[in-house]
């Protein structure tokens, strides 16, 4: 069934419904009026025959001698004064033809006994029992329709003629109900005439109303075929003629919300690769509209602007370049004079040197513009990551040649100490001096061998036993491991780790030997004693181990070298641990950095990468939100 037919049926249904509630209560209300209408007319005609029955008896009993004693005597002379007085006759004739009511007259004594009547026969009978006419008027709706319409039955309307305060005769207007019903018949009709009438008003009012509500549909259906491409409008549509608008419609929004959840998810995937790749830019980028307003900001750009939270977005540039800062003064001038700046060096208020870029967007038809690109480069983080390179390169070149020297070294070693047990067992009787300078030089050779030995383990293929745990543990491991040793130096180890778990994907034995090699070198740094800190945080996608001790520092001049292999400052030190824990963090795709200054002492920044699940599960959180710490010592 169309929805243009369902709406004319419940459009109908409802009017019908409506006007056939009315139209009962008007009928109702039409027989409650007739009713009342024919009792006022009856108890009228009631009125009329009481008048002229008074005047029958004033006229028959005036001449007459009346014993008071003798209510039969009494009762006779009345009968006669009624039934011989020709104005009564006249009047109950009249009354009994011409009415559209009257069933019948009846005019009875005290004793219910029928003087006059319409019908001979019921004379000097006992007046017919019937209920009282009030009783038809008294009746609900129901009791009406059920007296009015049911079986024919007579009711009277009674006027008393008093005599001293007590009935002495009645007077009884029989009203029947068939003849109640043809007065009724014509307002009945009327009440029907009506009914019928709006039904067919309704009928024609509900089909205007559908085709007036269903027009905006059919707009709608034409703006969604606008929207739809032609090549998805489906085979069977096209083949139907005509079918309901509102099936159409419904067909027409759901593959319209399809094609939107199929775009929003193309969008979501999109916005999340985007957001991914900004993390990992190491420059700052912001990406403004027409009039001003921030619509991109990537993580970097937010540490080069030190703000914190998603608030910059939607704010106008002049809302988020500070003009009290030296960056900030740049890009606010050149974005209200709107000139385009190409790697603009600016140096901050600290020292950093930075590298700004602003271009302007054109629409290249109507040259409106349409936005700015604002890019920022740590020009001192693209040193120090050349840096980074160059040590890399410097320790592959050193591995590979550690590795060619320490074949060639071995072998030559090998026969030495061959030759040399040899030579002891050929000298075992000679002189002391001899057997002396013998086992000098096979110290020296064991010694050397052990360099040897190193050289070869550093320029090893490392094979790394990746697994997923949790940093926290290993850290505190390896800190179990140092404080024992530490605390026999006065050295006090103080450390503060995260409350909540740092997964990482490591070799633990590897990362193990990194952190210890740091650890003992901080505390070798004091030999006098003092506090070594071990601080463990997040930090974007990194986890971040601080070591700091409170010794003298390292010099500016060799700051740099620290983290080449057998460079050393310490008697008896192989120069091998910082480039062996360098070589860890490179294998683990992390980085290692050291800070110093005399006053406070060294620290070493170890960044470890975060396992995918961890940075999956945390990179959507607001910067703003900060990691709770836990604090041990």
């Amino acid at each position: 069934m169309r929805l243009k037919t369902k709406l004319v049926l419940a459009i109908t249904g409802l009017v019908f419904l409506i006007s056939g509630i009315l139209s009962l209560v008007y009928v109702i209300q039409l027989l409650h009026t007739a009713v009342q209408q024919s009792y006022d007319t009856n108890r009228m005609v009631a009125n009329q025959v009481q008048f002229a029955v008074r005047n029958a008896l004033e006229t028959g009993l005036s001449n007459r001698q009346v014993d008071p004693n003798n209510p039969a005597q009494l009762r006779n002379l009345a009968a006669e004064a009624v039934r011989n007085n020709a104005a009564l006759q006249a009047v109950v004739e009249s009354v009994n033809r011409y009415s559209l009511t009257v069933y019948d007259i009846n005019i009875g004594d005290s004793q219910s006994i029928t003087l006059l009547s319409t019908n001979p026969d019921n004379e000097d009978k006992p007046l017919p029992v019937r209920p009282n006419y009030q009783q038809l008027r008294d009746a609900n709706p129901i009791q009406l329709l059920r007296q009015v319409y049911g079986a024919p039955r007579v009711f009277d309307v009674v006027v008393p003629l008093d005599r001293n305060g007590e009935p002495f005769i009645t007077v009884h207007v029989g009203v029947r109900t068939t003849l109640l019903r043809a007065f009724y018949a014509p307002w009945l009709t009327r009440a029907v005439t009506i009914m019928g009438f709006v039904l067919g008003a309704s009928l024609v009012i509900a089909f205007l109303l559908s085709n007036l509500a269903l027009r905006p549909m059919e707009q709608i259906s034409l703006q969604l075929d606008l929207l739809a491409a032609p090549n998805e409008l489906p085979a069977t549509e096209a083949k139907t003629p005509r079918q309901d608008t509102a099936t159409t419609v419904s067909r027409k929004i759901e593959r319209f919300g399809q094609r939107m959840r199929n775009v929003e998810e193309v969008f979501s995937a999109l916005k999340e690769n985007l957001d991914q790749i900004l993390g990992n830019l190491q420059d700052g980028i912001l990406l403004f509209t027409g009039d001003g307003r921030a619509v991109l900001v990537s993580e970097s750009a937010r540490r080069f602007l030190t703000i914190e939270g998603d608030s910059i977005l939607g704010l106008h540039a002049r809302e988020i370049f500070d003009r009290s800062t030296v960056l900030g003064a740049v890009l606010c001038d050149a974005f209200d004079a709107g000139l385009t700046l190409i790697q603009e060096e600016v140096q901050t208020e600290t020292g950093r040197r930075i590298q700004a870029s602003l271009d302007f967007i054109f629409d290249d038809n109507t040259s409106q513009g349409l936005g700015a690109l604002v890019t920022l480069h740590d020009l001192e983080s693209a040193e120090a990551i050349e840096s980074e390179l160059e040590l890399s390169r410097r320790m592959a070149a050193i591995g590979r040649l550690t590795s060619g020297v320490g074949h060639e070294v071995k072998n030559p070693i090998n026969a030495i100490v061959v030759h040399i047990e040899l030579l002891k067992s050929k000298l075992t009787g000679a002189g002391a001096p001899a057997i002396r300078h013998l086992n000098i030089i096979e110290s020296e050779i064991h010694r050397l061998d052990r360099v040897v030995q190193l050289l070869v383990d550093f320029s090893r293929p490392v094979e790394l036993q990746l697994r997923e745990q949790d940093l926290r543990s290993v850290i505190g491991q390896v800190l179990a491991l140092s404080t024992a040793e530490l605390s026999t130096h006065n050295v006090n180890l103080v450390s503060e780790m995260p409350s909540r778990p740092l997964l990482v994907n490591i070799d633990s034995d590897l990362i193990k030997q990194a952190a210890l090699n740091v650890i003992q070198n901080g505390a070798q740094a004091m030999p006098n004693g003092g506090a070594l800190r071990v601080t463990l945080h997040e930090e974007r996608k990194f986890a971040l181990l601080r070591i700091s001790d409170q010794g003298p520092g390292i010099p500016d001049d060799i700051r740099e070298k620290i983290f080449d292999l057998y460079f050393t400052t310490k008697t008896g030190g192989s120069g091998i641990g910082l480039a062996m824990t360098y070589r860890i963090l490179q294998l683990h795709y992390g980085s290692i950095e050291v800070q110093s200054n005399p006053e406070r002492g060294t620290e070493f920044l170890l960044r470890i990468p975060l396992a995918a699940t961890e940075w999956g599960r945390r990179h959507l959180l607001p910067t703003s939100v900060q990691n709770q710490k836990g604090t041990s010592e």
